[in-house]
């Protein structure tokens, strides 16, 4: 029987990446393609001689990694350079995704997509989204405690991301990571899982070419 695949996302600060390791603890496969992005951009990985080539040896760091903090200030100000990065990292970061998903046999494989929703060609390789939800205010306080963030960066990433409504509208489950501790969103999790693994014995149609 064919594996189910679902989309994990979430606006930034909604805590994702902590559902992402909760559902590991479970014995969830998850492929995390933030990790392959990282992995691509640093030091010696696939991307840097194309951003070398595209952006110029001011986009490298003095480790010979991307360097973040500038690449973000470049494409939040220019929406071709947002284009051009997009043209060819997410390529290279599904290839890597599939490539790891055909590696496993696991029953159930959760894709943790940071920007699913925007992005647009990831939704058709999932049977089911799962999307981490809180409100906007929640997101820009968590996002401004970390290190290199402010309350104003926070909320310049939120707007240039899809709607919290327009996430919701393409859940088929929804978490709700508001006003609840690392216990209680450890129990909604474990409650996630339970339905995941449900969905999983069931014979899955194929997916939308």
């Amino acid at each position: 029987m064919q594996a189910l695949r679902v989309g994990l996302t979430g606006g930034i600060g909604c805590g994702k990446s902590t559902v992402a390791e909760c559902l590991q603890t479970h014995g969830v496969c998850v492929i995390d393609t933030d990790a392959i992005s990282r992995a691509l951009t640093a030091a010696g990985g696939r991307a840097i001689p194309l951003l070398r080539a595209h952006f110029g040896p001011a986009c490298i760091d003095a480790q010979g990694a991307m360097d973040r903090s500038r690449m973000r200030e470049l494409v939040f100000h220019d929406p071709r350079a947002k284009q051009v990065l997009e043209n060819f990292l997410h390529p290279m970061i599904t290839e890597e995704a599939e490539a790891q998903a055909a590696a496993s046999q696991a029953p159930l494989l959760v894709f943790d997509v940071p920007l699913l929703i925007e992005t647009g060609h990831w939704r058709h390789r999932f049977h089911r989204i799962i999307v981490v939800d809180c409100d906007e205010a929640t997101q820009i306080e968590r996002v401004a405690h970390r290190p290199g963030w402010n309350k104003d960066l926070a909320a310049q990433v939120l707007r240039q991301q899809s709607s919290r409504r327009m996430r919701q509208a393409c859940a088929d489950m929804l978490i709700a990571n508001q006003d609840v501790n690392l216990t209680g969103l450890k129990h909604l999790v474990s409650v996630a899982v339970e339905q995941l693994r449900s969905w999983a014995c069931e014979t899955m149609l194929p997916l939308s070419a």
